[in-house]
């Protein structure tokens, strides 16, 4: 059997397996219980800077 097909066909099944259970675990993993002080400053990164834009880089915040 041809090296690239014999790849192939290993990617299309158990490849494709492996990275399915990968992404499941990794979404469990995220939505354990214990996981809630871990992730809650990073949620709300989109809401950081409500009232006014972030400043600059190099910009104190004093100056913006």
């Amino acid at each position: 059997m041809e090296h690239y097909t014999l790849l192939r066909q290993f990617a299309d099944s158990w490849m494709l397996l492996f990275l399915f259970a990968f992404f499941i675990g990794v979404v469990v993993w995220v939505m354990r219980p214990g996981g809630t002080k871990t992730y809650e400053e990073p949620r709300n990164i989109p809401f950081r800077h409500e009232d006014k834009p972030a400043p600059r880089r190099g910009e104190s915040a004093k100056e913006a």
